[in-house]
């Protein structure tokens, strides 16, 4: 999304504006029908009974009534068969390191093979790095949900001791910490792009403060990417959504890309797909809770 087509040396290149070169040869056909040479098929991968509701339907968007037992039985196939043919990649918000839980069971997916590369900002980093040191996320205890005294001193301190120790494996290794997301992808070695925000403190040694930096890193792995799971970031979520290819090819086949949007809001989830991500699917439910449910099942 949010590209044109460059042709280069005979072949359609799909291009960011923003590297748009003079002389580019760019396609400007306004016309989807293939008449102007561009052809858009949009229900590629709809199966014929899907597509046969008609034009009146009860319960079509994604809500707090939805069922979405069909859509977990297909996330566990779908990520059973890409953690072994595919490439998985994760958004997460801070909200699934503030529960101990789903801390535990994201890191657990990662060592289990489940996750090729994660995005995220500033914050999930810092307070998985907080809750590793400290227990704590923004200071509140990350199991019992109490609030410690000091306690929103905190992430500040975490922040301070990584840029102190140069990088976040360093001050794992430092404090002699094995707990939480960052430490799994580490120690996993898999690979992790966190993008800067204008709100961030620090920001960490590891964050990619300069905007069009950042996007050209999650780019790298959007375009490798067969699955991409989206969990209580709604910028970061439409961000990942407008630069992730409709389809790829694994094995020799042409398939989708699929990416779900999980998030409590009814508005967060639905988003994405109101920005145009015609492929996304929304579900509707507690963060924590999913990331349990989720690990329990795989």
């Amino acid at each position: 999304m949010d590209c044109c087509v460059v042709i280069r040396d005979g072949e359609p290149v799909v291009t960011e504006p923003r590297r748009v070169q003079k002389g580019d040869k760019v396609v400007v056909g306004r016309k989807d029908d293939g008449t102007a040479g561009v052809f858009v098929h949009a229900n590629c991968f709809l199966r014929p009974e899907e597509n046969a509701s008609g034009a009146f339907a009860f319960r079509t968007g994604q809500s707090r009534e939805t069922s979405f037992s069909r859509e977990y039985d297909q996330l566990y196939e779908i990520l059973r068969h890409d953690r072994d043919h595919g490439y998985i990649v994760w958004v997460l918000g801070p909200a699934c390191v503030f529960d101990n839980d789903s801390r535990n069971a994201m890191a657990d997916l990662i060592k289990k093979g489940y996750c090729d590369c994660l995005f995220a900002g500033n914050a999930l980093a810092t307070h998985d790095l907080e809750a590793a040191l400290f227990h704590t996320g923004l200071g509140q205890d990350i199991y019992s949900k109490k609030l410690i005294e000091n306690g929103h001193y905190h992430h500040l301190h975490t922040i301070n001791l990584v840029r102190k120790a140069g990088s976040i494996d360093a001050f794992l290794k430092q404090y002699d910490l094995h707990t939480g997301v960052m430490h799994a992808l580490i120690e996993a070695q898999k690979p992790f792009v966190l993008a800067g925000s204008i709100r961030d403190d620090g920001p960490l040694p590891e964050v990619i403060p300069n905007v069009y930096d950042a996007q050209n890193a999650m780019r790298e792995h959007t375009r490798k990417a067969t699955t991409v799971i989206c969990l209580a970031t709604q910028l970061h979520t439409i961000a990942t959504g407008n630069m992730t290819p409709a389809y790829c090819e694994t094995d020799g086949v042409i398939r989708p890309v699929y990416i779900y949007s999980v998030d409590i809001s009814e508005f967060a989830v639905n988003k994405l797909h109101d920005r145009g991500s015609l492929s996304v699917k929304g579900l509707v439910t507690n963060i924590q809770d999913f990331l349990v449910h989720l690990e329990r099942n795989l």
